[in-house]
């Protein structure tokens, strides 16, 4: 899960990518204001990309979980999530929000991870395993990915076939 630390309530700067008036943490804020500041801008890498949750805490609490639909490139280095606020009831929300933050309050970077049984998904390979680390368990990637080849036949015959199915410019293919 991605968990969000926010500060106290600042106004934002003219120019803000989400047109925001105000980012940080305010009792007064309803759920939608709370989402809009909590959502983003942020430097988010491709450890983002796999979570299917994000957490917002302010003060030490968690206020809000958010299902992620997905993450947006709001500036060449920065990311926000567009997703669903989690409603009382839902196994996430019932397990953080109201509760004190799964991340130390002296943790100074305001974009963490936190693992979760609660953020697993079946892994990609069609095992029926859990996994919570990405899309794959350990070695996993590899057994999906020869299970595929074999189905085109040898290395060989699904290089052919991939390059002639997925043409690249510029390289050159030495399988013919």
């Amino acid at each position: 899960m991605i968990h969000i630390k926010l500060g106290e309530k600042t106004a934002a700067k003219p120019d803000d990518v989400l047109g925001r008036s105000h980012l940080g943490w305010d009792p007064a804020l309803t759920e939608e204001q709370l989402y809009e500041v909590g959502r983003g801008a942020w430097v988010l890498g491709a450890k983002a990309d796999r979570q299917r949750y994000m957490l917002i805490s302010a003060a030490g609490i968690v206020r809000q979980a958010v299902e992620i639909d997905r993450l947006v490139q709001v500036t060449s280095s920065r990311r926000a999530v567009e997703g669903t606020v989690l409603p009382p009831g839902h196994p996430v929300y019932d397990a953080y929000v109201g509760k004190p933050s799964p991340i130390a309050p002296t943790a100074r970077n305001p974009v963490t991870y936190i693992d979760s049984s609660l953020d697993a998904r079946s892994c990609a390979c069609g095992c029926g395993e859990a996994t919570t680390t990405g899309w794959f368990l350990p070695g996993h990637d590899q057994k999906a990915l020869h299970e595929r080849v074999a189905r085109v036949g040898t290395v060989h015959e699904f290089i052919q076939w991939f390059d002639r199915t997925h043409p690249a410019t510029g390289l050159t293919s030495s399988t013919d």
